[in-house]
């Protein structure tokens, strides 16, 4: 009986990472809504995966801050992994992640401060003095302190005499807004689509129509009612190219919305070979994640058993090609300080690491070498599982300059026949 309870008490503890009478109060679809959104407190809410590495790290960090904060600003914890409509309405893609609800609670601000209890405290603290701040008759800011509530001029205004050559003759990915001034939605987009608008600078274009005005161009895109938003995705553009938008109105739904859009319409990433400095550079250390793999030499895998393998690392950063990571390969013993300082080829060709270079830290395949045991082991990495250890020495490998492969099958170096008829021997050595 002792075991079974104790079982029942293993298994509940695996779904939550903080005692239920802590000051870290335990968040549900049942009680979100009552508890954060309708106070007037200002929360600081993380959403966890119980599984999840970063999340255990983080528990004494949060619970210190959570003690702390007690009598000022609440703190929360959303288990996502067993409530995923409150991830998903949020935007979760990772853990853990922190939102902070201020002032604005349809309009909660990210967390990415130190996880350390001071970073979240000095944060906490921000959101408050802003909701005071804004009590007083002051700027009201952002939920998070800050006054960045975008700029009205990043919003590209459109009419029917410039939309074909701004829109459909550009390569940019483009969201617009068909309005109405009258329009009380409109009026209540208006700041949520101008933050999203800065936000996106650069990488998604936001456009308005005012669709009483310029009507020939409402009328082509089916506009029926205010607001109206319609995506137009990168690249040379039919009239009939627009489809609807169907994510949330607020700045932080449209940047999600577009961005995972526009990592839709990117390709999937070169996997290069290393050799150079320069080249490993530009495939690794500017990326989140590096994946390296290790193939056999040439003589042991010949032409059609490499670009077997490149083909698969081709397709598997396709299929993870929003995460913005890095691909590159190797040949065995070509680098050899980079297969040193990530421990691969001690049991053999192909292999595979995935590097951190800001962290100086690793994991290695330890799976198959196949299309299901490298995505496993790369999912995993991507839901922040899995075992890391410190890159040998704390640094970047040295990169040994070597010529590319040329694409051919390798050859054994033709042997010199050596003619012996002709070397005189003396008689200790005539046999």
């Amino acid at each position: 009986m002792i075991r079974f309870i104790g079982f029942i008490l293993l298994v509940s503890n695996c779904f939550a990472l903080y005692p239920t009478r802590g000051n870290v109060i335990e968040l549900t679809p049942n009680n979100f809504d009552s508890s954060v959104i309708k106070s007037d407190e200002i929360w600081i809410v993380e959403f966890f995966a119980p599984w999840c590495g970063h999340c255990q790290n983080l528990v004494p960090e949060y619970t210190k801050a959570a003690n702390a904060l007690k009598g000022v600003v609440k703190v929360g914890a959303v288990n996502a992994d067993e409530h995923k409509e409150l991830g998903g309405r949020y935007g979760v893609r990772g853990f853990p992640t922190i939102k902070i609800f201020g002032a604005n609670k349809n309009k909660p601000e990210d967390f990415n401060g130190a996880r350390t209890a001071e970073g979240i405290v000095q944060a906490a603290l921000a959101a408050a003095k802003a909701k005071v701040k804004a009590a007083l008759g002051g700027s009201s800011g952002s939920s998070g302190g800050s006054s960045d509530n975008g700029n009205s001029d990043d919003v590209i205004e459109l009419t029917d005499s410039n939309f074909d050559k701004l829109v459909l003759q550009s390569d940019d990915m483009w969201l617009v807004e068909f309005f109405a001034p009258w329009c009380g939605h409109c009026k209540n987009l208006a700041p949520h689509w101008a933050k999203a608008a800065t936000e996106l600078k650069g990488k998604v274009k936001l456009g308005a129509l005012d669709a009483t005005t310029h009507s020939a161009k409402a009328s082509q895109y089916g506009v029926q009612g205010y607001p109206t938003i319609k995506f137009f995705p990168p690249g040379p553009k039919s009239a009939d190219a627009a489809e609807e938008y169907d994510g949330g109105r607020t700045s932080s739904d449209i940047v999600t919305w577009a961005l995972e859009k526009l990592a839709e319409s990117i390709p999937a990433p070169e996997v290069q070979q290393i050799t150079n400095n320069a080249l490993f550079k530009d495939s690794c250390e500017e990326k989140p994640l590096c994946v390296v793999a290790v193939l056999p030499h040439i003589l042991d895998c010949q032409s059609q058993c490499r670009n077997d393998y490149i083909k698969l690392l081709t397709e598997l950063g396709d299929k993870f090609k929003k995460k913005m990571w890095g691909w590159a390969w190797s040949e065995a013993g070509a680098q050899p300080e980079l297969e040193n300082a990530v421990d691969i080829g001690g049991f053999g060709y192909p292999a595979m690491a995935v590097i951190n270079t800001k962290k100086m830290k690793y994991s290695i395949l330890r799976g198959s070498f196949s299309k299901d045991g490298i995505y496993e082991f790369l999912r995993d990495l991507s839901y922040g599982k899995g075992n890391t250890a410190p890159v040998k020495g704390q640094e970047i490998p040295k990169i040994a300059s070597i010529e590319p492969w040329d694409g051919k099958d390798g050859e054994l170096p033709v042997e010199e026949d050596i003619d012996l008829s002709d070397v005189e021997l003396d008689g200790k050595d005539e046999l």
